[in-house]
């Protein structure tokens, strides 16, 4: 009897032991394999470390010397993918931004260079690429600046790629409360002493003024900044200034861009300001005329 219960002891051990081996062999698949693939959860990782901040993204250049163009770009990023993208150009002879005047037909590149597209057609052309690839690296860029990455597209789009990640880099920019676009007033006519009709050209982009430029126009056509870095307007040879009518009339500018308003520039009886050190121009048509230009932009 005890040989019979010692038989069956020796059944239920090994019964139980190789039920135990049995579990840990369908139980190792269970616990390795998720530590072993990686395809469910790397994509998601990706994605997130990929995002940037919801908002605004702004970034500028510096005006070409030969062009007289200055570039600038404002993105949109949001739920962390970039959305828009406004690559446009300002001018230091004034004027409308670059989209604005080729829009209007005064740029001509189908007209004048014989290109496929006009210069905003390949400039959106591009920001869709941008917004498609979400990734400036994205647009490859040969010795001249320009890309094979983007079908029909001709023009140079360095700075697109540039600022792009610049602006990104740099994170999001707090927008101002103007209207994005350009924006011009001028005088209602000549004045009968010096014979020059004000004009202001304004640009905003990321509801920022980024660009004033303060001039005028006579009858001939000249334009008075121009007239002034040409010589021809003399204020320190003729009145004995210490500056020259258009670097006083850039530091209105420079003014008015930093305060973002033109009621910041007090202005006396004369026309003159005491808020800008070194300013002995008459300022007054500038604060009109930039108040009448930003009318449209609120």
């Amino acid at each position: 009897m005890k040989k019979k219960w010692s038989v069956l002891l020796c059944s239920l051990l090994l019964v139980g032991m190789l039920a135990a081996c049995g579990k840990e062999e369908n139980a190792a698949p269970v616990t390795t394999e998720p530590a072993t693939t990686t395809d469910s959860t790397t994509p998601a990782a990706t994605e997130e470390s990929g995002k940037h901040a919801d908002g605004s993204y702004y970034a500028e250049g510096e005006f070409d010397a030969a062009s007289g163009w200055k570039p600038y770009i404002v993105l949109t990023v949001k739920d962390g993918k970039i959305a828009t993208a406004d690559w446009n150009f300002v001018s230091n002879k004034g004027g409308p931004d670059k989209k604005a005047l080729d829009k209007a037909g005064k740029y001509g590149m189908k007209e004048k260079g014989n290109a496929q597209a006009n210069w905003y057609e390949q400039a959106a052309s591009a920001e869709k690429f941008l917004i498609d690839k979400q990734d400036p690296a994205a647009i490859t860029l040969n010795a001249e600046g320009k890309t094979d990455a983007i079908t029909g597209v001709s023009i140079h789009v360095s700075d697109l790629a540039n600022l792009s990640k610049k602006a990104l880099d740099a994170g999001p920019a707090e927008p101002g409360t103007y209207k994005d676009g350009s924006y011009h007033a001028e005088g209602d006519q000549f004045d009968p002493e010096s014979g020059w009709k004000s004009t202001v050209d304004l640009t905003v982009a990321n509801g920022k003024i980024i660009y004033a430029f303060y001039s005028g126009v006579n009858e001939a056509g000249d334009d008075k900044q121009a007239y002034s870095i040409e010589g021809k307007y003399g204020m320190k040879e003729k009145g004995g200034s210490a500056s020259e009518w258009h670097e006083e009339a850039q530091a209105a500018e420079a003014f008015l861009i930093e305060k973002q308003d033109p009621a910041a520039l007090a202005v006396n009886a004369e026309g003159k300001t005491d808020a800008i050190t070194g300013v002995t121009i008459h300022v007054a048509d500038f604060v009109t005329l930039s108040e009448k230009a930003l009318e449209g932009a609120k």
